[in-house]
């Protein structure tokens, strides 16, 4: 089922994400029947990463976090089961305390992140959530000792804040989020490891016969994004490659790249390489500087 592809793409990005500030464990097992958290996640104990680079995420992974991303709208009964992972947690993290004679700390115990792609009014009433001062809307808290928020995607305004998690949405919420993803500048620091994982997901979901019509639909949008990237990585190989073939040429004719030599290096690729290669072969180092030296 499709719904199970989606699921691995919400863990892997997930914790893509947020390896770099600290434990990240996916399909973690708890005690009492056989259960698994989608994703745990433990802070650093010293935060060396920017964590406003995943706005409203990072704010879930200031302290210790349970995140369940759903692809379908999250049932009641589907939260409730989320809730019983946490208070299991909680438990276990009481008796080692316990075991250990400390007192556990409040901010210890995670908070229960419940991503859903959609929430009705009846399913969030039907929990008696309130929405928090300072807290985007689309962000609904339960009450403070369930230590839960229920996070319905469709409603998180459209902002760079909610970016990574818009990521996670559906339908046009997706797409649009994939969107800005690919329009990131190229050296953002998850832009490329996110896009890879998105187009895994495309190729994921290609191999599936009996696709839902949101799929089908990201498969489409998707394709010209995939082409486009795969195109653009192709002509930066090239430019690579031209450029090692340049350097080699000046280091083996000359010995060794200086300032003046290295400033030449861009100019001489503006030119195709059948007209740069017989010039670095032929032209004296003076000519070289004397040609092309103005230029950069």
């Amino acid at each position: 089922m499709t719904r199970f592809v989606h699921d691995q793409f919400a863990k892997d990005y997930l914790e893509e994400l947020l390896k770099p500030y600290g434990d990240v464990k996916s399909s973690e097992k708890i005690s009492g029947e056989i259960k698994e958290i989608d994703v745990l996640f433990t802070p650093s104990v010293q935060q060396t990463s920017n964590l406003q680079l995943l706005g409203l995420l990072g704010r879930f992974a200031e302290f210790p976090a349970i995140l369940e991303p759903f692809r379908n709208a999250a049932s009641g009964d589907e939260i409730c089961d989320c809730i019983q992972k946490l208070l299991e947690v909680k438990a276990g993290l009481r008796r080692d305390a316990k075991a250990n004679k400390i007192r556990l700390q409040e901010s210890d115990i995670p908070k229960l992140w419940v991503l859903s792609p959609t929430a009705s009014p009846t399913l969030l009433s039907s929990f008696n959530v309130n929405q928090k001062e300072g807290w985007l809307p689309g962000v609904y808290f339960l009450g403070d000792a369930l230590r839960t928020a229920i996070v319905a995607i469709h409603q998180l305004p459209q902002i760079p804040e909610t970016l990574w998690l818009r990521i996670l949405g559906r339908g046009s919420t997706q797409s649009q989020a994939i969107i800005e993803l690919q329009a990131l500048p190229s050296n953002h620091p998850f832009q490329k490891a996110t896009l890879e994982l998105v187009y895994n997901l495309r190729q994921n979901l290609r191999v599936n016969q009996n696709l839902e019509e949101d799929d089908r639909e990201l498969i489409m949008r998707l394709e010209p994004l995939y082409q486009q990237d795969r195109e653009q990585a192709k002509q930066e190989g090239i430019q690579q490659g031209e450029r090692l073939v340049v350097e080699n040429l000046l280091q083996v004719r000359f010995g060794s790249l200086d300032k003046e030599l290295s400033a030449i290096i861009e100019p001489v690729l503006a030119l195709p390489p059948e007209e740069f290669t017989p010039l670095l072969m032929r032209l004296s180092r003076e000519e070289l500087i004397a040609r092309f030296g103005g230029q950069s």
